[in-house]
């Protein structure tokens, strides 16, 4: 075992003491095995300590031309992910997945050096993003939505289910594993709230959120369907009681999208489409990032601030300095 080893498993301890994510742990440990399969293998580099800002620079130049699934940390895993039969193999890693590596790789180096393991950071003057176009965000419109709802055979309990889930992330704007552990003692159909606890959310921190009559409507028509035919303490559960898995869920959205032709199409559109349509209705940019559960408004800036110019001409209509002169005085 090298050094590296060593290291990175202190650093996974470390994380695991702070309790994140299972999820973001699981990409910070991909990351940095692949980061070291790479300087053990081609820089000889067995250290953490021995890394350099050029190694940093040279992996930056490996993963754009190696490809998509060319770069694995364990060549073991290509016998059950079968990377040879994925359409996209070999195609270029944007430079958005980069970004996320080098993100991962930095908050290790970063853990070596504010616990004194090595005295100077490789990422010190490393530039902190690559550019990369930002990607605009997809929208579902109007009619769209109209027939993706109306495609649900509602007499089958998952289908009706996973209905109830999509009307409530597009009038919520939750992340789908943050709808998918809601437990009915969070759910106040008084206040038409949800509580999401701390341990359920991505930033680790409780937020309340809200939904509107009509949502409060479909959600009462689901649960009387529900208890008909399952005992469970989630408002989304499976056959057996248990919660819905994200992946389960996405796989079955894009299966939905398929019938009315809706391409290219994944359930955190939903949440895209709430915050554009939130701002677009007249809700502002702080409030949405509060709904959100966005760590800054900064965060949420950069996400949904994309409206193009038809978004700019409908919402400045309202909103004409001379139309709103000329009403006073003539009233």
């Amino acid at each position: 075992m090298v050094q590296f080893d060593y290291d990175i498993d202190d650093f996974m301890s470390d994380c695991q003491a702070r309790n994140l994510r299972p999820e973001t742990m699981q990409s910070y440990e991909q990351s940095l095995r692949t980061f070291e399969k790479y300087m053990v293998e081609v820089q000889k580099v067995t250290e953490a300590s021995a890394v350099k800002e050029g190694h940093i620079k040279e992996y930056i130049q490996y993963l754009r031309t190696r490809g998509k699934y060319t770069v694995v940390a364990n060549e073991q895993s290509r016998k059950y992910n079968i990377p040879q039969n994925r359409p996209d193999l070999n195609k270029p890693i944007s430079d958005i997945t980069i970004n996320n590596y080098l993100r991962n790789i930095k908050v290790f180096f970063n853990y070596l050096t504010e616990n004194h393991y090595i005295r100077q950071n490789p990422f010190m003057k490393i530039k902190k993003n690559l550019t990369n176009e930002h990607k605009i965000v997809e929208y579902i419109s109007d009619e769209d939505f109209k027939n993706l709802i109306r495609c649900f055979d509602l007499s089958k309990f998952h289908e009706y289910r996973d209905c109830t889930i999509i009307e409530l992330i597009m009038d919520t704007g939750m992340r789908v594993g943050e709808t998918l552990l809601i437990k009915l003692s969070d759910v106040d159909m008084v206040r038409r709230s949800i509580y999401l606890p701390p341990e359920n959310t991505k930033s680790k921190k409780g937020r309340m959120v809200f939904f509107s009559a009509e949502m409060d409507k479909s959600l009462k028509s689901w649960l009387q369907f529900k208890d008909r035919y399952r005992d469970s303490d989630y408002l989304f559960c499976t056959n057996n009681g248990k919660p819905v898995q994200v992946n389960v869920f996405e796989r079955n959205f894009r299966m939905y999208a398929s019938r009315i032709g809706l391409k290219n199409a994944h359930p955190h559109m939903l949440r895209n489409n709430f915050a554009k349509r939130f701002l677009m209705n007249g809700g502002d940019i702080y409030t949405l990032s509060r709904l959100l559960g966005h760590s800054s408004v900064t965060v949420t800036e950069k996400a949904y601030l994309d409206l193009n110019e038809e978004d700019l001409r409908v919402n400045y209509a309202p909103y004409s300095p001379l139309k709103n002169i000329m009403k006073k005085k003539f009233k």
